[in-house]
């Protein structure tokens, strides 16, 4: 029977780690930051797709680098693979020189964030 537990718990285990990995590299989106936002000292890092309890998919999680203190709105939109709009996000981000953090970008609950096309941040 403990053997048993142990092969249920092994397997298990790595199925969440393929399914990780395989949700990992299907984000293929294309990051943008607009040309100010830059020049404000603004880069990124890793970029996750989030869901809540009661929605899928509609939470962008941006690992934002400040090379410069920054305090301003930040607008972000996603486009599909061909290049239309279908969902936009405007919200206020702080961050003091040299810091880095992540901020949840949280989109209308009926905006399912593709893990293919593009993410722009203005």
């Amino acid at each position: 029977m403990n053997k048993t537990g142990e092969i249920v718990a092994k397997t298990g285990a790595e199925f969440a780690d393929g399914v990780a990995k395989g949700v990992e590299k299907t984000f293929k989106n294309e990051v943008i930051i607009s040309q100010e936002l830059k020049n404000s000292g603004l880069s990124s890092g890793k970029i996750i797709i989030n869901s809540s309890d009661s929605t899928v998919d509609n939470i962008l999680t941006a690992y934002l680098i400040f090379d410069k203190t920054i305090d301003k709105n930040i607008t972000v939109k996603v486009f599909n693979q061909d290049g239309q709009e279908y969902g936009r996000v405007r919200q206020a981000v702080k961050g003091e020189k040299g810091e880095a953090k992540y901020i949840d970008f949280v989109f209308d609950k009926r905006t399912n964030i593709d893990g293919k096309g593009k993410v722009t941040f203005e």
